[in-house]
């Protein structure tokens, strides 16, 4: 037995490359649900236009981050858990980062007000969702501490059900109030993504779930 882990630890990452990655891909996240609740806030059109080339800028560092994980995956013989749950991981946070910044584009390129009732609380639920995704992915790298995870997965599920409320409560409200066609088909369009953001978070959270009922 013994020699047998001697072999064990010569294939072994030996700087758990995937959760040092995977690590850098949350808390740039992080970073990103901040900035767009801050362009949410933000009256002025140009100040708007610079927080967007933060969330690209941010938006390219993850993309980086994604490939390299590919990378990884593709040249490491051992993972520290199944190969399909990394890809589907990196696929599922890359998303989040995605549609973040297709959230942040619309509203620079729409001109869009973001003074807006269902964009703020939006704006406020999505770096909720992307610091709880963070959370649990910290916790990959020693599923111990159960209850911070299952405390993270929950709260992300939660997030999302309040976005489909806050969605509902948005298109009601923009048909009720908005007069303007073109404003509220931009409008729509922006909710829709943004609710799609907390949709990807749950994605990420399902696929940290399965990982943990493997592992843990």
């Amino acid at each position: 037995m013994a020699g047998i882990n001697s072999i064990l630890k010569i294939f072994l990452p030996k700087d758990r490359i995937f959760y040092q990655l995977f690590e850098n891909v949350a808390k740039e996240l992080v970073k990103m649900g901040d900035k767009l609740k801050e362009m949410v806030n933000e009256p002025d059109y140009d100040t708007r236009a610079k927080y967007l080339k933060e969330i690209e800028d941010m938006e390219h560092v993850n993309d980086e981050h994604t490939h390299q994980i590919f990378l990884e995956l593709g040249k490491n013989f051992i993972t520290p858990f199944d190969r399909e749950d990394i890809h589907h991981l990196a696929s599922a946070l890359d998303d989040i980062a995605d549609y973040i910044y297709a959230t942040a584009k619309k509203i620079s390129f729409y001109r869009v007000n973001p003074d807006d009732i269902g964009i703020r609380k939006f704006g406020d639920i999505i770096p909720l969702g992307c610091v709880a995704v963070h959370n649990a992915v910290l916790e990959l790298r020693n599923m111990k501490n159960m209850r911070q995870i299952t405390d993270a997965l929950v709260s992300i599920n939660s997030i999302e059900n309040q976005a489909d409320d806050i969605y509902d409560m948005s298109i009601e409200r923009l048909f009720a109030t908005e007069s303007d066609v073109k404003e509220l088909i931009k409008k729509k369009e922006i909710y829709q993504v943004m609710e799609i953001v907390t949709d990807k978070c749950e994605d990420a959270a399902n696929v940290i779930e399965s990982i943990i009922v493997k592992y843990a």
